[in-house]
């Protein structure tokens, strides 16, 4: 047996024994590294680290346990048994394993079938964690009232909502840098790293996350579109900045719909030194002021038709607030083209 576990103890891939009578003789480093609580030893409720109370295999529970009866099903046949399992370890992470079961002398040797698969899938759902982390509380903590969705069209998104408060003013900045994916989600990270929450223009906001954008030494394929604002309650004044947005803003007032565009590249190595510049437009109470990434207008049906700016603005004229324009947008875009190929982001503030 101390053969056996050196041997499995040195391999990359996950491995547990077991004997004929359910007990888990030896979890290797690997299996360990899945269920960081796991005493490597005794039931299989101990090896991986199973917090339902009772004893193990004895619990009406234990009836639906996928380790258990993969084991089972192996001591019954004194055979080969392989299934996927999902588990859920001390941390409360679900854990996919694909697990051949065989014989092994007197033991049942279960090695994991995709040790790097499972541990890609397991980074991707921690990356998953932290970009949640970096949006916006979905409850407003004071300021000017607002709700957001985000639609990531993969694991990992490239957008970047944000809403905070600045010197008792409400920002509200959204991001859609280029490409899709891990690399779209690490980019999306700097942004939020980058961005200066500390300064009250959007358009020196936007100047220096272009400079520290600089120092990334990327090519020209890579960019961040961006539009930011500053919500001056007691002028009733919008202070605004975008860098190559497609008309990210709609304004919602008495006189109907108003769309802000301004001519500004997005950041990037394209015009390094490009001096963005802060521009103003006023409103009225009542008025619902909304920032979207080119995900939304751009979502396409089966036909191939893009959702388009104006199924949006008509969304908007018949929304008394700013969740229920969010509610609505999304339910619109599912029913219209169902899964997403681009992330699709959306801010609206009730002004």
């Amino acid at each position: 047996m101390n053969l056996y576990k050196t041997i499995l103890n040195n391999l990359p891939t996950a491995a547990i024994v077991v004997d004929k009578n359910l007990k888990v003789r030896y979890a290797s480093r690997a299996f360990r590294d899945y269920f960081p609580r796991s005493k490597g030893k005794g039931t299989l409720k101990d090896a991986i680290g199973c917090t339902e109370t009772g004893v193990c295999g004895r619990e009406q529970k234990c009836a639906f346990c996928p380790m258990l009866s993969l084991f089972s099903e192996a001591v019954a046949g004194k055979g080969l048994a392989f299934r996927l399992v999902v588990l859920r370890n001390a941390e409360g992470e679900n854990v996919p394993l694909r697990i051949k079961v065989q014989p092994l002398g007197k033991f049942y040797l279960g090695v994991v079938d995709n040790s790097y698969e499972t541990e890609i899938a397991r980074e991707m759902y921690s990356a998953q964690s932290i970009q949640q982390r970096l949006l916006p509380p979905a409850t407003p903590f004071g300021g000017v009232p607002y709700s957001f969705m985000f639609e990531p069209c993969r694991e990992i998104g490239g957008d970047l909502p944000d809403v905070y408060l600045q010197d008792g003013c409400t920002m509200g900045l959204l991001a859609d840098v280029s490409g899709k994916g891990i690399s779209a989600g690490m980019l999306s990270a700097f942004v939020k790293a980058g961005w200066d929450r500390s300064e009250s223009s959007p358009a020196k906001a936007l100047r220096g996350l272009s400079a520290k954008y600089r120092e990334l030494n990327l090519d020209e394929r890579s960019y961040i579109t961006a539009a930011a604002v500053r919500i001056e309650e007691a002028e009733k004044r919008i202070r605004y900045c975008v860098a190559g947005h497609n008309a990210p803003i709609l304004l919602k007032s008495g006189a109907g719909i108003d769309e802000i565009v301004m001519s500004a590249p997005p950041v990037s190595n394209w015009i390094p030194d490009f001096g963005y510049e802060d521009r103003t437009i006023s409103y009225r109470r009542g008025d619902i002021l909304v920032l979207l990434t080119d995900g939304v207008s751009e979502s396409r049906n089966e036909r191939g038709e893009q959702f388009g700016l104006e199924r949006a603005e008509n969304i908007l004229q018949h929304s008394p607030n700013a969740e229920r324009f969010i509610e609505r947008l999304k339910s619109a875009l599912i029913d219209f083209c169902g899964a997403f190929d681009d992330d699709v982001t959306a801010i609206a503030f009730d002004l």
